[in-house]
């Protein structure tokens, strides 16, 4: 795992400069703390900041073919390195490494871009072909590492994080009103739009072709959830449920295996919950390595689940470490978990995750499993279930029967458990009989969310308004989206707007990243994620019972009061860890600052009288709705990114003579400068 950086000249305005690439890793140094790399020619610069996992002393990039036309830099691991490398070596390709950085660089020397389709991984790679004067950068399937670019004064610049993009000194930061609208909607902006006007990120299963005179984006990879499903769900007998879990299992076994992969210790998340269970218990079954566990208490009951935890780790026999969070640690790291998510936050559900990477790597620990993805692909989410009831509903929508099924979804949601049946039915009811509707299954959330537009200011509502609000031209449907079934359909949103933008980034990826930390995904191996997406309905969805296949093969891991227990779904507390009369709460100073009616007006994002009506309320001692939690927590880090990010950007001081920095500078440029 690493952080990469890098300029392209389109023109020749302006000469590449070491220093500036310097200033670049030194503001991703946390990514790779280990190792620092920079490659310079007359048209591009490329910068690694390693840390080092697989090839520890042999592994530092830029890495170059034998020929040094080829240089890349490379955020990520290919897992299935090892099966590529004697195939390209029987076509006469030579290494210098055994790492799979170089593989992929004989990959790209024999394949060009297609050799993304043969890469097992998590991946952003920026490669230089020299030859032909084209820059490559590419991002894996789904999104697991992140990968920025913009361009400005004839120049392309890129990074894994838009921080190094804003070292260079032609790089200003400037909110975009309409991604700033997205994430009051979705949790996030939607790719490739990022919360500064401007600055793009490569969409997932994208790549990106960068020359003199023309930029292509392309797509290597579509999300396809084709209906297939309806064909399986006609046919479907016990033997073939057999077939399928029998093949489930070798995948997501192989998907854990080859995700041990390391020259270091590897260690696994452990929530208490289904999936990352499920992976713990993979590779005490299936391997021979000392199982080091992590997870997260919470001092507030409602969001605690160490009980199973530590059931568990008993159960698997690992050695288990804990970091209990409170409302005061939330209250006090929030900024500086705003200042590496790079992006407002709706919760406060991505600090306890960075407070645990600072757990795991104060073990000496550098990469860890999780169970990521599981909810997506195997449908784990209320959300899916909300969608079949008022379907089912919408077909008798004056039944009165009907929607008592909406009482067993969100119990940790106040306004919803402790709601009588004329609250829920007017909630759960509007657009109920739109099944048509592209977004049917994620209308209400996302309407819900949208409300808290209603704090912007009128210069944003304007600049916002001013683009079609229609969600359709915010989402990138695929053209057969129309002819996949209501569950797929439910999937491929929960995927595209809220897994890659928002869980795989804010909450995954930034947070381990924060402290040095990789995270790897076995339910991301693309081969698992294939295999689910073809899988009929019910063996996801079954009823109402969510996750139906995995919960079957988890019956010969797991202790039944772990597969069988109701999923609960990871929050972490937002009003009671900003405000001191909440029980319990610290004074932050911070927080009253950001949303007094003065720093508010000044900033001009959101409208002061509004802001301080959410705040007078909470002084009250009234509770707020789950709506105004997350306005809370999304104006007060949207405040947050304007001070770190445009008013007050503070650079990190760049690399110096005592960083391990390897420099390689071009023959050519090397004589010119001589």
């Amino acid at each position: 795992m690493c952080g990469i950086a890098g300029i392209v000249n389109l023109t020749h305005f302006e000469p590449i400069l070491e220093k500036h690439l310097r200033q670049m890793l030194g503001m991703i140094r946390h990514r790779g703390p280990d190792q620092f790399g920079i490659y310079l020619d007359e048209q591009v610069g490329l910068g690694n900041a390693r840390l080092s996992i697989i090839d520890l002393d042999g592994g530092q990039q830029p890495i170059a073919n034998e020929t040094k036309t080829l240089w890349i830099v490379f955020n990520g691991e290919i897992f299935n390195y090892i099966e590529l490398r004697p195939g390209l070596e029987a076509r006469g390709h030579r290494f210098a490494t055994n790492t799979d950085t170089e593989v992929i660089l004989h990959l790209y020397e024999e394949y060009g871009p297609d050799c993304l389709q043969l890469l097992n991984g998590q991946f952003a790679i920026a490669l230089w072909d020299s030859t032909r004067q084209t820059l490559f950068l590419a991002r894996d399937r789904v999104g697991v590492r992140p990968l920025f670019y913009t361009v400005v004064q004839g120049a392309l610049i890129f990074g894994s994080e838009i921080k190094a993009i804003l070292a260079d000194p032609r790089v200003r930061a400037e909110i975009d009103p309409v991604a700033l609208g997205q994430v009051f909607t979705f949790w996030s902006a939607l790719t490739p739009r990022t919360i500064f006007r401007g600055i793009m990120e490569v969409p997932p299963g994208h790549y990106v072709l960068v020359r003199k005179d023309k930029i292509s984006v392309e797509r290597y990879w579509q999300l396809n959830l084709s209906e297939r499903t309806r064909e399986c769900n006609q046919k479907v007998t016990r033997q073939d449920e057999a077939n399928y879990l029998d093949e489930f299992r070798s995948l997501l076994v192989d998907a854990t295996q080859i995700r041990l992969r390391a020259d270091v210790p590897v260690g696994a998340y452990l929530s208490g919950g289904l999936d990352s269970s499920v992976i713990a218990a993979i590779i005490r079954n299936y391997t021979n390595n000392h199982l080091d566990t992590f997870s997260i208490s919470f001092g507030d009951p409602n969001f605690d689940e160490s009980v199973y935890q530590y059931k568990m780790a008993d159960y698997l026999d690992t050695q288990h470490q804990v970091v209990r969070v409170t409302y005061e640690d939330i209250g006090r790291v929030f900024p500086e978990v705003v200042w590496h998510a790079e992006t407002p936050l709706l919760r406060t559900a991505p600090v306890p995750m960075f407070l645990l990477s600072q757990l795991v790597q104060q073990h000496n620990f550098k990469v860890v499993l999780t169970g990521e993805g599981a909810d997506e692909f195997l449908t784990g989410y209320n959300i899916f279930k909300e969608a079949k009831i008022r379907r089912f509903w919408a077909k008798h929508p004056e039944s009165s029967l009907r929607p008592l099924l909406l009482k067993r979804l969100y119990p940790y949601i106040s306004d919803l458990a402790g709601g009588n049946m004329a609250y829920l039915t007017s909630f759960f009811g509007q657009g109920l009989t739109d099944v048509e509707a592209t977004d049917y299954s994620h209308a209400i959330r996302w309407h819900n969310t949208r409300r808290s537009h209603r704090f912007f200011s009128d210069e944003i509502s304007q600049a916002i308004a001013k683009v079609s609000d229609a969600k359709d031209n915010w989402i990138d449907y695929p053209p057969n989206f129309k002819r996949w079934g209501p569950l797929q359909q439910a999937q491929y949103l929960e995927i595209t707007t809220f897994l890659s933008p928002y869980l795989l980034s804010s909450q995954g990826d930034r947070m381990g990243m924060a402290h040095s930390i990789e995270g790897r995904f076995p339910f991301l191996d693309h081969r698992v994620i294939e295999f689910c997406n073809q899988l009929p309905s019910h063996l996801k969805l079954r009823g109402l019972t969510e996750k139906y296949l995995l919960k079957k093969a988890a019956r010969t891991w797991l202790p039944a009061e772990i597969w069988r227990r109701p999923k609960q779904p990871y929050r972490a507390p937002i009003q009671h860890s900003f405000f001191p009369s909440s029980p319990c709460g610290g004074d932050l100073d911070y927080v009253r600052d950001f949303l007094s009616p003065m720093t508010v007006a000044t900033t001009g994002l959101f409208k002061p009288d509004a802001v301080s009506q959410l705040v007078s309320k909470i002084e009250r001692g009234l509770r707020l709705s789950e709506t105004d939690e997350m306005a809370l927590a999304g104006i007060l880090s949207s405040q947050l990114i304007n001070q770190q990010f445009i008013t007050n950007f503070k650079m990190i001081p760049p690399l110096g003579i005592h960083d391990n920095v390897k420099v390689c500078v071009s023959q050519k440029l090397a004589i010119q400068e001589g």
